[in-house]
């Protein structure tokens, strides 16, 4: 896997920009409550405005639609609808989704241990979005070992 910087080719960064009709709302939500430092913010005519809050390591997961309706029965018990879900991992998922419940969000899926060793809840969030909240229960060396588990390299 190449992951060196200095290849002009290089993807930097992953920046998910979602439209939110509360702005406000949704700032205090994920920047406030979430706990994502804002890390930049511009404001423009027409009373435009844009946060940018820094969610640290980002990836892009790619499944198919048989991972997926396992993943969301997991989580939730059943079938969610398609789109976007947003993941955020946590060091306590347990209390991330106690405060962003008081936060204005709704449990679809209350945290529960996943078969791939993690700590997992679902929810209903401001702008529209479905969002995973989830705590590593082992490390991804450990995780790697289990059958079923590995990268393309690995395999």
């Amino acid at each position: 896997m190449n992951t060196h910087t200095n290849d002009p080719a290089a993807v930097l960064q992953l920046r998910v920009i979602v439209e939110a009709d509360d702005f406000d709302a949704a700032v205090a939500f994920y920047r406030d409550a979430l706990g994502l430092p804002e890390q930049a913010a511009f404001e423009g005519d027409g009373n435009a405005r844009v946060s940018i809050l820094d969610a640290g390591r980002a990836t892009l997961e790619i499944s198919n639609p048989a991972q997926k309706r396992m993943i969301d029965e997991v989580e939730t018990g059943e079938r969610q609808g398609p789109g976007i879900r947003l993941a955020f991992e946590v060091s306590d998922a347990r209390g991330v989704t106690t405060r962003l419940e008081a936060a204005g969000a709704s449990i679809i899926g209350e945290p529960r241990e996943t078969p791939w060793k993690s700590l997992n809840s679902r929810l209903d969030a401001p702008a529209g979005l479905q969002i995973t909240v989830f705590q590593e229960l082992e490390s991804v060396p450990e995780r790697t070992q289990r059958a079923g588990f590995g990268t393309a390299d690995s395999r």
